[in-house]
């Protein structure tokens, strides 16, 4: 098999699972996993995926979508700033409710993270973030502590990723995450629809004493198709009036709390 091959069936591969691991792709392509590993660095190169920890995911511009195959164009980090920001700034606002003075807080990327990170100006806290958007809402106050993840920049949707920053959130632990995502199915799966993202948002969750997920009615069922985690994962929802009932009481049946805006 030539390289040319390897490298159109690694990302085709991605393309269907979202992400996989040196030994998977090595198994499935009976190569060694050092052969697949330079293949990774090359494809990484040149832009057509991501190398994670211990693997890969799809480029930052590329999304799965359940029915096709195709890498769709991600709407930019401002042009989603624009949608719902009423929905946002109230789920902010209930958010902030449950952070407590001194306690460390994650946030996911995202809009609505944003939206948190502008309450928590003044206040004692220690902000975890790949966002550069939290970044820019933060650098400038003294009363936070604020901590950058490394990684890869994604300019599009302005956060940094890879393995530098799945690295980094190993050596985290806090006492909250606020998660983001593109879709809470009617089965209770929590799904994303960024490859590069779904391995990040894992490593958060593992991070974090408690996990609240912010996810507006448009979220119920949203779009995605790479399982973040199960309703089951998380402790409190947020969320707004229009959100199915069916799963919301998917997340009470749980253990989660649910909050209505």
């Amino acid at each position: 098999m030539t390289s040319r091959t390897r490298h159109t069936q690694i990302v085709e591969s991605l393309r269907t699972r979202g992400v996989a691991s040196v030994r998977e792709l090595a198994e499935r392509l009976q190569v060694s996993e050092s052969t697949i590993r330079r293949d990774l660095i090359e494809l990484d190169r040149n832009g057509e995926l991501v190398r994670t920890y211990g693997g890969a995911a799809l480029a930052p511009r590329a999304t799965v979508d359940a029915t096709a195959h195709e890498p769709e164009e991600e709407a930019p980090f401002d042009v989603v700033a624009t949608r719902d920001q009423a929905s946002k700034e109230a789920m902010a606002e209930e958010a902030v409710k449950l952070v407590e003075d001194n306690s460390v807080v994650v946030l996911d990327i995202g809009t609505t993270p944003r939206a948190i990170a502008r309450r928590l100006r003044g206040r004692p806290v220690t902000v975890i973030t790949s966002s550069l958007a939290v970044l820019d809402e933060l650098r400038h106050d003294d009363a936070v502590r604020l901590v950058m993840l490394g990684g890869v920049l994604r300019r599009n949707y302005q956060s940094l990723v890879g393995s530098l920053t799945e690295h980094a959130l190993r050596q985290v632990s806090a006492d909250l995450l606020f998660l983001s995502c593109t879709g809470v199915r009617p089965s209770g799966h929590v799904v994303d629809n960024m490859a590069v993202e779904a391995p990040l948002k894992q490593a958060m969750i593992e991070t974090a004493g408690r996990v609240v997920l912010v996810a507006a009615e448009s979220k119920f069922p949203g779009s995605g198709s790479l399982r973040v985690c199960s309703l089951s994962d998380i402790d409190v929802l947020i969320t707004t009036s229009g959100a199915d009932p069916g799963t919301l009481q998917l997340c009470r049946a749980a253990g989660g709390k649910v909050m209505v805006t």
